[in-house]
């Protein structure tokens, strides 16, 4: 029997991996909502989905999730098994410039996407959420029963915001509601803001990039496709009724360690411009994923060391670097 699964933000760069893995699992009906907004280039975006534009069993509607009337249209059209909410305004420091932007996106457009799955009845909802709900945490590593009433940056406040609007649907509609805190997502098709896109094209025009503290600020990066197995774990979810889980690698890399790792698989050295720590950045983000790996079965392969380089193969393969910049 064939599923139906609306994700949002699904041109975006973890959406499009989804899409890719639903596809080759088979079984699925995939409808992405996406708006192809100009944070980055929408011309990307289509790319990620184009393979897939023309099938059966893919469906791709232009659609802001801002946008109650377009969304119970698409609803009234469709009727989903689950709904893969992934669509977000994203990033720590943009949204220090356009806070109301963040809150309309991140927080009233999940409420009507919750909406949307209390009015037609959708049985799961995943949300996509993220470890800047942790904030300025002291202990390490994050669990998901630490607190998290201290966010510095506005995006970190809306997807707390989102979480607890996830709770309260499912307390009130039976419905059951995942909730998945990325750390540092990177690999093919990344968004050209991030960091390990931006250090990689700026190295290799001989730019220099800019280094944001000492060097010494740590990251949990995880690789697309472990991130991936999560969100298809989550996907067929069947314990508690609200429920949230870390997706990390569950280790840290210092910046400076993967600035290094980035000159060795491009082979160029980087060109460093220091500066102070920005506003809304966390020293330390470090995930304790004991919890999925029981509940989700979730388990990461790839270690910071082996995703570098396939991050640099994807880079430097069909002129993306020319489409990037």
């Amino acid at each position: 029997m064939t599923r139906k699964v609306l994700i949002t933000g699904g041109a975006g760069f973890i959406g499009s991996h989804l899409v890719d893995a639903l596809v080759a699992e088979k079984g699925w009906h995939i409808t992405v909502a996406d708006d192809l907004n100009d944070f980055y280039s929408p011309a990307l975006k289509r790319a990620n989905i184009a393979k897939h534009i023309g099938s059966s069993h893919f469906q791709f509607s232009e659609i802001d999730i801002r946008d109650r009337i377009a969304l119970e249209s698409l609803f009234d059209e469709n009727s989903f098994d689950v709904i893969v909410h992934l669509a977000a305004r994203a990033g720590v420091r943009p949204s220090l410039l356009e806070p109301e932007l963040y809150v309309e996106t991140n927080v009233n457009g999940t409420m009507n996407l919750l909406e949307m799955a209390r009015e037609f009845e959708v049985p799961q909802f995943v949300f996509g959420s993220s470890s800047s709900v942790y904030g300025v945490n002291c202990k390490v590593p994050f669990n998901e029963s630490d607190p998290i009433f201290k966010p510095i940056s506005p995006y970190a406040a809306t997807k707390a915001a989102g979480e607890l609007l996830c709770h309260t649907y499912s307390h009130l509609y039976d419905l059951r509601c995942v909730c998945l805190r990325f750390f540092t997502v990177y690999g093919a098709r990344q968004r050209p803001d991030l960091a390990i896109c931006k250090f990689a094209r700026q190295i290799l025009e001989g730019k220099p990039i800019q280094m944001f503290g000492d060097g010494t600020t740590r990251r949990d990066y995880t690789y697309v496709e472990d991130i991936v197995q999560g969100v298809r774990a989550a996907i067929d979810y069947r314990g508690s009724k609200f429920d949230i889980f870390n997706l990390g690698e569950s280790e840290t890399t210092e910046l400076s360690h993967l600035i290094e790792l980035l000159e060795e698989s491009l082979s160029r050295k980087a060109v460093i411009e220091r500066k102070p720590m920005q506003p809304g950045d966390v020293p330390v983000t470090f995930a304790d994923i004991t919890k999925a790996r029981k509940l989700l079965g979730y388990s990461p392969t790839t270690k910071i060391a082996d995703g570098i380089p396939k991050f640099v193969e994807w880079f430097r393969s069909a002129n993306e670097i020319a489409v990037i910049a």
